[in-house]
């Protein structure tokens, strides 16, 4: 298919997600040089055709936010998943100045750590394929503090928004029909999440999800658009794996979640989640293997209904897995949940 389509002209475009990184520099001291400083760059390559005469140009997160631009309205999901993945493509990531070769995988996804000794905040790293005319991409990267002590790590399906997943007819509904602009987001929970970083400035945000990754465009549109704060998604790939139809969400969130144990040890977590799935007890388990890093829980609980359309039963599919000693609030928005952690002098 891939050599079909680029004898026809289509060529190689490579979209940047947004990543995060860490540098040993803290602001205050005397120096502003650093050693040992990294980003995890994310992004993938796929096949695009030429542009026809007229043809809107895709735009990115902040522009259609600013634009309002009509093409972005009118894009349904499923156009997010009508891709050729370009694996084995070389990608050029510039950082700094500095230009590093990677490659896509198998599935056209560049995921790789590189050395960067930058400032703390966000940072634009430029993407490029070599040989190919298409303009570069740029994927915002966040630079963590050292000396900051707390993070969050915040689920996206039913924490951030309402979306019903993963029963299959409902999941088909919302990957691919529904208009992105038409999800709705969990009343309170931007401003739980907003607050828990205004009393610890510089506290990165990662939203861990099962979704896939040719949605993180529109995932992104999402909370900017809703006021979330800003922050890196790390997702999944779509579609059937070597061993099966599906991707294990379970294992998904764990690995990235002992990733982001060991990249960032000095980061001591809050871990927001629902009760729809598997949330709980992975954060438990997370609590128990690294419970100097888990700071408290918080888990959005769904109706009734939304556990039917979650799971198919009207009650949680698990219930807290871990360690006791990790503090952890229930309750059905973001609202609550805020009231409970500043009740129990958490925030």
């Amino acid at each position: 298919m891939g050599r079909l389509l680029r004898a026809r002209g289509w060529h190689p475009t490579v979209t940047g997600f947004a990543g995060y990184g860490f540098t040993p520099h803290r602001p205050d001291a005397p120096s502003a040089e650093a050693e040992g400083g990294w980003v995890r760059v994310l992004a993938r390559v796929v096949l695009t055709r030429p542009r026809r005469a007229g043809e809107p140009v895709d735009v990115t997160p902040d522009e259609g936010e600013a634009l309002g631009s009509a093409a972005v309205k009118a894009l349904r999901g499923w156009r997010s998943f009508v891709t050729v993945p370009v694996p084995g493509e070389p990608v050029i990531a510039t950082v700094d100045g500095a230009a590093h070769e990677l490659v896509s995988d198998r599935g056209g996804y560049v995921d790789a750590v590189v050395p960067a000794d930058l400032a703390v905040g966000v940072h634009d790293v430029t993407l490029s394929v070599p040989g190919h005319a298409g303009p570069e991409a740029v994927a915002r990267t966040t630079v963590v503090d050292p000396s900051v002590e707390r993070g969050i790590v915040c689920d996206i399906d039913d924490t951030v928004m309402i979306t019903a997943l993963p029963r299959p007819l409902i999941a088909f509904w919302n990957t691919f029909v529904l208009y992105p602009q038409a999800r709705r987001p969990v009343p309170g929970m931007a401003t739980l999440l907003s607050t828990i970083q205004q009393n610890h400035p510089g506290s990165p945000i990662i939203y861990l999800s099962t979704g896939a990754w040719n949605v993180e465009p529109a995932l992104q549109r999402f909370v900017a658009r809703h006021g979330f704060p800003s922050g890196p998604m790390l997702l999944t790939d779509w579609g059937p794996t070597n061993t099966g139809w599906f991707r294990s969400g379970r294992e998904h969130k764990r690995a990235a979640l002992a990733r982001l144990a060991h990249e960032l040890p000095h980061v001591v977590w809050v871990l927001v989640g629902d009760d729809g799935q598997h949330d709980p007890a992975v954060y438990g388990e997370f609590a128990s293997e690294h419970p100097r890093l888990a700071h408290a829980i918080a888990i959005r609980q769904l109706t009734p209904t939304e556990q039917v359309l979650s799971h198919g039963l009207p009650v949680p599919v698990t219930s807290r897995a871990g360690d006791a000693s990790t503090p952890e609030l229930r309750g059905p928005d973001g609202l609550v949940l805020l009231r409970q952690l500043r009740g129990a002098g958490l925030l």
